[in-house]
């Protein structure tokens, strides 16, 4: 028989599992975009919804996600999720079609959605508040950063040693064998009681129409140009609908998103740092996979084997973020993450020659890498802190919001600084070099803002040893991970 520790420890485990399939699956298919596209016919312009299909719905539907988690229960919408993403990643791996395969990336973008910030929820319900959340959060990071970095490393290897059919398969078998799990793990969810509030289906539609459109023409930017009809009609149209939703929730009886959520500072700022901080990343993981494979040469294998000291430096990011969380803070421990990230990119942007190597390049990606693991679980820990329990789900879904739209902005304004920042209009190493640098530094910019945002975080006093004792259940198993 299972004893209670050993069972916390392994839902924690499961969760953060979880978060690594949510998480490699965003980063996988880079690597593998120039097969797809010889392949399915995409063209040059159109490859890119390869990416921004999952992410117009998985911005789209967070808020919806969120609050279904706090409403519906959160180990069924937990089993949902994972299933939309086996049966989207399988129907990805079959396609033959480029319609085929955009629809798949955009139910792999709704299974994330709901698994997000459902994950989120049920650490930031399991775990009190403090040193011991913060370890919960910690191991959660560990398993987002790290997964974020593995994902080019795994697409490569799976597009190299099987083509890039492999990228969307691999991701089968996780989900179904998470989702089996989930049951003997997770506890069932509490039946609904009178009284508890709707669900507010009218701010929802609102909601999710408001935000696909601004990630839907955001992401339509470098195809169609950001003077187009399409990108100009897209973000008006969105944030007339987001303006609609705050006018709505401000009148309704049990909103989606209370308003009053965003009074929380450690919320309101957390989310607008996030925003930054992703922003960054979404554009740098561009950035550095043209300059391994369009300027150096690297094969899809090659360019994912670069990944690999990302991957373990935030990592160990990580590992540093919870030291500096229960001895310093938030505050600290976020500023110091976020500087670190703008260090990193700079000097990774300043080690792209049309002739470099490699080497060139390590000190910016340790330096990135161990910045924004630093910060990443930091910013959660922020984001819930303050937060009911029962509005858990939705302070999730809104932080996991500001995360996405900051990856479709970073991705559209760093590459259109990118752009801008060629001397010329040839295809040659050292004018797109020129581009890349220029993106590189511009993101940079953006994370040592960040790190200045990061200040305005509400001052909380570390908490004492002994307190990490509220919760022994959730003590003991976050400490056999962390």
């Amino acid at each position: 028989m299972t004893r209670p520790q050993e069972r916390s420890g392994l839902k924690l485990a499961l969760l953060a599992f979880a978060q690594f399939v949510v998480a490699i699956d965003y980063n996988i298919v880079y690597v593998a975009l120039p097969d797809i596209g010889r392949e399915l016919g995409f063209t040059a312009q159109s490859l890119q919804w390869v990416v921004s299909a999952y992410a117009v719905t998985f911005g789209g539907f967070l808020l919806l996600g969120g609050r279904a988690a706090d409403r519906l229960g959160q180990r069924r919408m937990f089993m949902l999720a994972l299933g939309l993403y086996a049966v989207s990643s399988l129907g990805g791996g079959l396609a033959d079609e480029p319609w085929m395969l955009l629809t798949a990336r955009a139910v792999q973008g709704l299974g994330g959605a709901l698994l997000f910030p459902t994950i989120l929820s049920l650490i930031n319900t399991s775990y009190a508040e403090g040193p011991e959340r913060n370890r919960a959060l910690t191991v959660w990071g560990v398993a987002a950063s790290g997964g974020l970095a593995a994902g080019a490393l795994l697409g490569g290897l799976l597009t190299n040693g099987f083509g890039w059919k492999a990228v969307f398969l691999v991701n089968v078998p996780l989900a179904l064998g998470a989702a089996i799990v989930a049951p003997r793990l997770l506890a069932a969810d509490a039946p609904r009681e009178r009284g508890q509030g709707g669900f507010d289906l009218p701010g929802a539609v609102v909601a999710t129409a408001g935000i696909c459109l601004v990630v839907f023409g955001l992401a339509s930017g470098p195809e169609a140009g950001w003077s187009s009809g399409r990108v100009i009609g897209s973000l008006l149209g969105g944030l007339a609908f987001v303006g609609a939703f705050i006018l709505l929730e401000r009148n309704t009886p049990d909103p989606l998103a209370p308003p009053r959520l965003l009074g929380n500072r450690s919320l309101a700022v957390a989310m607008i740092v996030i925003l930054l901080l992703v922003g960054t990343l979404g554009g740098e993981y561009y950035l550095y996979t043209t300059y391994l494979q369009g300027v150096l040469g690297y094969s899809p294998l090659a360019a994912g084997l670069a990944f690999l000291p990302l991957t373990l430096i935030s990592m160990v990011g990580g590992k540093i973020s919870l030291t500096l969380l229960n001895r310093q803070g938030i505050r600290p421990t976020v500023s110091i993450g976020m500087l670190g990230t703008g260090i990193g990119l700079g000097a990774l942007a300043t080690g792209m020659s049309p002739h470099g190597s490699f080497i060139a390049v390590l000190p910016g990606l340790i330096i990135w890498g161990l910045g924004a693991g630093i910060a990443f679980s930091a910013l959660f820990v922020a984001a819930a802190s303050g937060v009911s329990p029962d509005e858990q789900g939705v302070a999730s879904a809104l932080a996991s919001t500001s995360q996405q739209l900051g990856s479709a902005v970073g991705l559209a304004v760093i590459v259109a600084v990118a752009r801008a920042g060629l001397n010329g209009h040839t295809d040659a190493p050292s004018t797109v070099v020129d581009g890349l640098r220029t993106g590189g530094w511009a993101a940079a910019a953006a994370a040592a803002a960040g790190a200045i945002v990061a200040l305005a975080l509400k001052h909380q006093p570390v908490a004492a040893p002994a307190e990490t004792a509220a919760s022994p259940e959730g003590t003991d198993s976050v400490a056999a991970y962390s």
